[in-house]
């Protein structure tokens, strides 16, 4: 047979007519690997930086657009996206990753947007894995496609799944995400598993206020599974004034899991690994810390990306991007692309561009932050151990138990089951209630008052407006000289949806998803973002927040009831009154596709305890 050489030296053999393609495919491969290995030949000076850097691992975004729309990524109705020719076709894809991996990139992670979405996906992958030279090709998913497509990718050459999970609540991952899909998602994992991946790397970004309580519930999830459960650290972005807070850090989580696992031991890490990994002994599965601002690990980043119109990137951090897809529309030759590639990597940074914010590119995500001004919306903090009632449920179980009993099955008719537990699509009447208390008989609100309010006794009142100045200018009380005491307000609102709404709500048969889950949860939300919203009201550290949503048939309306606890030198009246209104606000944007002709009213307070004007109670 005739021989050539490729770039690297390798010999290729060049098949006789008759001999069986699988024959020849595992023979070539065979002779291809094993001649790399005993000539390793010096990594590509295109592709090493000027640190030393070698760059073998390449993450190519296929699509811009996503099957998601979550709370803290993008508004509800999507964002402008490069138009369709600026993209990358398929074929300027494959010809940039022959390009990397001929240079010595072994591993390419697909990504997105959502990358599968993209309707030639399965092909992309079977070609990538035709490519000598290229052991792993990775996809990062949110998972909601994975169980359908996963078997077909698997035949085309899919070696790693990595799916992204930031909650195992299911009404908080609906809320988080504007969509229906947690069930989906864990399908996608039980068919990672079940197809032989090993492990299923599960990304889950910590966010403090957001699931940091949930920590636990996904390293107990390593125990019998073979899981890789991989703690990111939250990074805010340059210049979008984000609160640092939000961030809770790889060692903050290191000492929560170590209080429940003291047992945790570290695992040896790879050189050009971003993860510290640890396991719990005795489980199947690991987790692991992806310390990107706390501890970077830049020494030894090996990553460059490609962004699905054709960017090159770097460094994820960086700002810096040259078009590689302009260059190779103007018919660029092989070697100038490698020029132009080596140019932009000999560019890259020691470490962090910026002071180690993060910086992202122009286009949807500027225009996501401008709208999202001061800070992005504050999730609440929902205890996974006990997420709220919804009336119906019957025996309440544990969350672990719950869980359990979705690894079991996973899907078809047990999904549909477990759904309806968790969300309550069950009974007709259906009440949504933030309390912990599953003995709680909650009353029901419709009867909630349209009575004259009296006070309990004659507090004093003040002759005059206490947020304005001598000189009538709006002004903060100064509560500094106030003694703490124990506050307590209760405040209700009512929504007249009308028939066919109501019925929709009743039966919770909305597009939109759950109407009285997420004006819940938006009735909590507000309630702890009570001082952003109301200019001159102190920031108070609740201790309690408790949303009531009750269906009242008679009048084809919602009531709600909000309370909110707190220890402090000021009330806490306007957060309940806060969680009452939006909760209100939520319900009318859930439904008003079905009907505008919607009243917001009798919102008020019910009661308020601990101030020293004495109490009130709204009779």
């Amino acid at each position: 047979s005739g021989v050539r050489t490729c770039s690297s030296g390798a010999p290729v053999t060049q098949h006789r007519p008759g001999e069986s393609e699988a024959h020849i495919s595992s023979g070539r491969l065979s002779r291809r690997r094993q001649f790399l290995r005993e000539h390793a030949a010096p990594f590509s000076a295109f592709l090493t930086d000027s640190f030393g850097r070698q760059h073998s691992y390449l993450r190519i975004s296929l699509t811009e657009k996503c099957n998601l729309r979550c709370q803290y990524c993008m508004p509800e109705e999507g964002v402008p996206l490069t138009p369709k020719a600026d993209l990358l076709t398929t074929e300027e894809i494959l010809t940039l990753a022959r390009l990397f991996v001929k240079e010595g990139v072994d591993k390419i992670r697909l990504t997105g947007g959502e990358p599968l979405i993209r309707p030639d996906v399965v092909d992309i992958v079977a070609q990538l894995h035709r490519l000598e030279g290229l052991r792993t090709i990775g996809i990062t998913t949110n998972g909601i496609n994975l169980a359908r497509l996963l078997p077909q990718l698997q035949k085309a050459g899919l070696s790693a799944i990595n799916i992204s999970l930031d909650t195992l609540v299911p009404a908080k991952f609906e809320f988080i995400v504007r969509r229906k899909g947690f069930h989906k998602v864990m399908e996608g994992i039980h068919k990672a598993i079940e197809l032989g991946y090993s492990p299923v790397k599960v990304n889950c970004v910590v966010m403090r206020g957001l699931n940091e309580d949930e920590l636990l519930d996904f390293v107990a999830l390593t125990e019998g599974l073979p899981l890789d459960v991989r703690f990111i650290e939250y990074m805010p972005f340059d210049g979008n004034k984000w609160n640092f807070k939000k961030m809770v850090s790889y060692k903050e989580m290191l000492d929560t899991l170590r209080q429940q696992w003291p047992e945790l031991e570290k695992l040896p890490e790879e050189e050009s690994s971003t993860a510290k990994a640890f396991k719990v002994p005795g489980f199947r599965g690991q987790v692991s810390f992806i310390t990107s601002m706390s501890e970077h690990f830049c020494g030894t980043c090996n990553r460059l990306r490609i962004t699905a119109d054709g960017n090159l990137k770097v460094c994820l951090f960086g700002n810096s991007e040259v078009s590689l897809r302009d260059h190779l529309r103007a018919g660029a030759s092989e070697e100038e692309l490698l020029q132009i590639i080596g140019a932009a990597v000999g560019r890259k940074k020691r470490q962090h561009a910026g002071e180690g914010w993060a910086r992202r590119r122009p286009g949807w995500l500027l225009k996501l932050l401008l709208m999202l001004q001061d800070s992005p919306p504050a999730i609440p903090s929902i205890s996974s151990q006990d997420p709220f009632r919804v009336q119906g449920i019957g025996h309440r179980v544990s969350f672990s138990n719950q869980m359990a009993t979705l690894w079991k099955g996973c899907r078809g008719p047990r999904t549909s089951l477990l759904a309806q537990q968790w969300l309550g699509s069950g009974p007709p009447q259906r009440h949504c209630s933030s309390r912990l208390d599953s003995d709680t008989n909650p009353k029901c609100l419709s009867a909630v008052s349209r009575a004259p309010a009296t006070p309990s006794g004659p507090p004093p009142t003040s002759d005059q407006l206490t947020h304005v100045d001598a000189e009538g200018r709006a002004a903060m009380v100064d509560v500094g000289g106030k003694p703490d005491t124990e506050r307590l307000a209760v405040a209700s609102a009512v929504v007249l949806l009308g028939p066919v709404a109501f019925k929709l709500v009743q039966k919770n048969q909305l597009k939109k998803g759950d109407a009285l889950v997420v004006a819940h949860l938006a009735g909590v939300q507000a309630a702890k973002q009570t001082s952003q919203l109301i200019p001159l009201c102190h920031h108070v550290a609740l201790s309690h927040v408790e949303v009531q949503l009750e269906l009242d048939s008679t009048r084809h309306a919602v009531g709600i009831q909000a309370s909110c606890r707190a220890r402090g030198p000021t009330g806490v009246e306007m957060e309940a009154l806060t969680a009452a209104a939006v909760a209100a606000l939520t319900l009318y944007d859930m439904c008003k596709a079905v009907s505008r002709d919607i009243v917001l009213g009798e919102i008020k307070l019910i009661s308020k305890t601990g101030g020293q004007r004495g109490d009130f109670h709204r009779t």
